[in-house]
């Protein structure tokens, strides 16, 4: 167990991955551990043997594709590690495949959907200014909700609209956003974030106390806007995000363009909006084209 210990604290010192990401991990390795103990295995002292009794274990659990690919690659990573350090000779996991992963569109709002939303968002006190504010950053820029509460004033530059944002791994990267989004954020900085900021906060998204806004909470806020707009579907803010990338690709962005607006490490990541997009261009053609509409 020392030796995971080790790894994971690599993970994060070295390598910079979130804490969420290193919880994973560990879940991972942890149930790797367990297993070995139960054969009497030391994680120093493993064959192809093994390899096979454990591969058999998880497919005896029925998990799907994505959670199985998962725990391999954690495990796959971890010797790697432990090969690099001279701790073992060889990754017996190196060789086993993953299972190619089951493809998840992501889900998205409509145009009218999203329009309802932002039709509801009120600014007439300091806490509407803030939701207003939360819901146009959310959707002009494509944040993460643990990126988006983490903004602090001075990473943002009004005269170029843009906001310096530190992603996934300790990675910066710049987000623009649009004319209705300046307008949110300057009526919240002059009126609602001068009420809210009670503790001389850095950060831009506050609470009623004047700490920085948790994750959990924006969470509450999109669901009470769904709910004011009248809207009968279930919603988080990751959605924005999809939503956003959706738009993008759909009125002509190039996938590098939003690849790098969204952060993301690979542009195999970005491309599963190209299927979303696909879909939607399908069902224009099915419902427009002479020889396609049904009669």
């Amino acid at each position: 167990m020392n030796l995971i210990k080790k790894y994971l604290e690599y993970l994060k010192i070295e390598r910079k991955y979130s804490d969420k990401t290193i919880m994973s991990y560990y879940s991972d390795l942890n149930e790797y551990y367990c297993f070995l103990n139960q054969l009497h295995q030391k994680i120093t002292n493993i064959n192809y043997d093994v390899v096979e009794q454990y591969l058999r274990y998880l497919y005896k659990k029925d998990i799907n594709k994505n959670s199985l690919a998962r725990k391999l690659s954690s495990i796959r990573g971890f010797y790697n590690y432990l090969v690099r350090e001279n701790m073992v000779e060889a990754n017996y996991f190196k060789d086993i495949s993953n299972p190619k992963k089951e493809l998840y569109l992501p889900k998205f709002l409509k145009r009218e959907e999203s329009n309802k939303i932002f039709s509801i968002c009120e600014e007439d006190s300091p806490l509407n200014q803030r939701n207003t504010l939360i819901i146009e950053l959310l959707y002009a820029t494509g944040l993460r909700v643990s990126e988006l509460v983490n903004i602090r004033i001075n990473d943002i530059d009004q005269n170029d609209r843009t906001i310096k944002i530190l992603g996934k791994g300790s990675k910066e990267r710049l987000v623009i956003y649009n004319n209705h989004t300046q307008r949110a954020l300057e009526l919240y900085l002059k009126d609602g974030y001068v009420f809210l900021n009670k503790l001389n906060s850095s950060y831009l998204i506050l609470n009623k106390d004047g700490n920085k806004l948790s994750e959990r909470y924006v969470r509450n806020i999109v669901d009470k806007m769904v709910h004011n707009a009248r809207l009968d579907i279930k919603i988080s803010p990751h959605t924005l995000r999809h939503t956003f990338a959706t738009d993008m690709l759909e009125n002509g962005a190039d996938l590098m363009t939003v690849k790098e607006l969204l952060g993301h490490e690979s542009l195999n990541t970005t491309s599963i909006y190209t299927h979303v997009t696909n879909e939607q261009i399908k069902k224009v053609y099915k419902e427009t084209h002479p020889r396609a509409v049904k009669k």
